[in-house]
């Protein structure tokens, strides 16, 4: 005779550890997490979990499939009672992206953003040049502020000749 192993209550941190391991769609080298878009999550007593999320900027056609994934990720966990709720407040800045996320963008031929400067007082900073992701080179140029995504720009190296995308600083 089987019989139905009881659930067991989900921590924070345990449906954390799913959630942040969800890739994001547009950028399949890094996680929500590593984007710095999973914002918060809860569990209610009752099980329910809320995870919060902030797109990369408003109006992101991505934040529909990262939703969708985030119930999947949790319904396959055992999870079914589940809320993503989109935070837009503060809003996403590139800062928020992990080193990990950084060295995972760069080692995929994507120039990851430099710092965009909302976390410190003064003088904003002006991204002069973009460092190749294939051969470091700062002798670059932008062919077009829009690449693949709405939140990627399109750069060219002038040393290796390679084109590739620049995550914008927002």
């Amino acid at each position: 005779m089987v019989t139905a192993t009881p659930a067991r209550p989900r921590t924070a941190a345990d449906v954390r550890a799913v959630v942040a391991a969800v890739p994001d769609p547009e950028l399949p080298m890094v996680t929500i997490e590593q984007l710095g878009i999973l914002r918060d999550i809860r569990v209610a007593e009752t099980g329910r979990v809320t995870v919060d999320i902030t797109p990369t900027y408003s109006g992101c056609p991505a934040m529909d499939a990262i939703r969708a994934d985030i119930v999947a990720a949790l319904g396959a966990d055992g999870v079914d009672d589940v809320e993503v709720r989109l935070v837009l407040a503060p809003a996403w800045t590139t800062d928020w992206i992990t080193p990990a996320g950084r060295r995972a963008l760069r080692d995929n031929g994507i120039a990851p953003p430099h710092s965009a400067g909302s976390e410190r007082p003064g003088p904003v900073a002006l991204t002069l040049a973009v460092r190749c992701p294939h051969c470091g080179s700062p002798d670059t140029r932008e062919l077009s502020r829009f690449g693949s995504t709405a939140c990627k720009s399109l750069w060219a190296c002038r040393a290796c000749q390679e084109p590739f995308d620049h995550v914008k600083a927002l």
